[in-house]
């Protein structure tokens, strides 16, 4: 069946409003997201943060009447939102198909792929991550995540043991553990992250090899090599404990940076590690360095 989609742009403190106005209105679903190209840190379990601009999306039945949604909306928002209310008609498909026509494999360096379930690689030497959309950010589409697996091909990982600090869905972990790896720690703060990655995990067949933590559950050892997918702030917070976590001489990648972040994020980390030149993709940089 059709389905139609009201959106509007609001700011972060009317959103929760608006919300539960298309809630009150028999809104099928209703999803927030970022209107302005903001990232966020993922929120820790029970905390909600917003963007500053805010686009609250809502499903309804084919047949309601859209004039009716309109003046509901306008009373009880006390104003006219007709400049800002986009509708669109859906119609009826199969939705996972039609998110795997857009997600075709991708290449990363060599040998890496990343490859929905039903495509396939004909590459001889191709190390495949099967990794289906889900709940925890990280398919590799985003140039934070594809920065890190570039970086992660081009390592010798052979008997390593690795920690991915912020996993999501766990890709970079996962990924280590089939490029040789031998033992590999990811750590998040969203419960739905970690169960992302376990399963994910289970899928590539290297679940016996990963740990998966809350961060204060990071075991204090010293591994040998790290990547943190997460943003400018928490990395420069994080400095001295992500240090920690690696031996000297270890090599390290962070990602989650934009390009006016990155002089600050390197001067963070430049106390416990000789840094190397940034990389970067779209607005995006990766940092990457020893620790010494």
């Amino acid at each position: 069946m059709p389905w139609l989609q009201l959106s509007i742009e609001t700011d972060e403190d009317r959103a929760p409003l608006l919300e539960l106005v298309f809630e009150s209105l028999g809104a099928l679903s209703v999803t927030l997201g970022d209107a302005g190209n903001q990232p966020l840190l993922e929120p820790k379990p029970g905390e909600e943060r917003l963007w500053h601009a805010t686009r609250v999306t809502a499903l309804f039945e084919a047949e309601r009447n859209i004039d009716e949604l309109r003046a509901a909306l306008n009373q009880a928002l006390a104003a006219d939102v007709s400049l800002n209310l986009n509708i669109e008609r859906l119609e009826d498909q199969v939705w996972e198909r039609t998110w795997l026509e857009h997600f075709k494999p991708m290449q990363f360096g060599q040998r890496l792929w990343i490859c929905p379930d039903g495509q396939q690689v004909t590459a001889s030497d191709a190390v495949l991550v099967k990794l289906d959309p889900g709940l925890a950010f990280g398919t590799g589409t985003h140039p934070t995540t594809a920065l890190c697996l570039e970086w992660l091909e081009g390592q010798d990982l052979r008997g390593k043991r690795i920690i991915d600090y912020g996993c999501g869905s766990g890709i970079l972990a996962i990924a280590a553990l089939l490029l040789g790896a031998e033992h590999a720690i990811a750590v998040d703060y969203d419960p739905q992250a970690l169960e992302a990655t376990q399963a994910n995990a289970e899928k590539n067949g290297v679940a016996g090899r990963l740990e998966i933590c809350l961060p204060e559950q990071t075991p204090q050892t010293e591994n040998d090599l790290l990547l943190a997918n997460i943003l400018a702030g928490p990395l420069i917070e994080l400095a001295s404990t992500l240090m920690q976590l690696i031996q000297p001489g270890a090599p390290f990648a962070l990602s989650g940076i934009l390009q006016e972040q990155a002089e600050q994020v390197s001067a963070a980390y430049h106390p416990f590690a000789e840094m190397q030149p940034a990389q970067q993709q779209a607005e995006w940089i990766r940092l990457g360095g020893t620790k010494i």
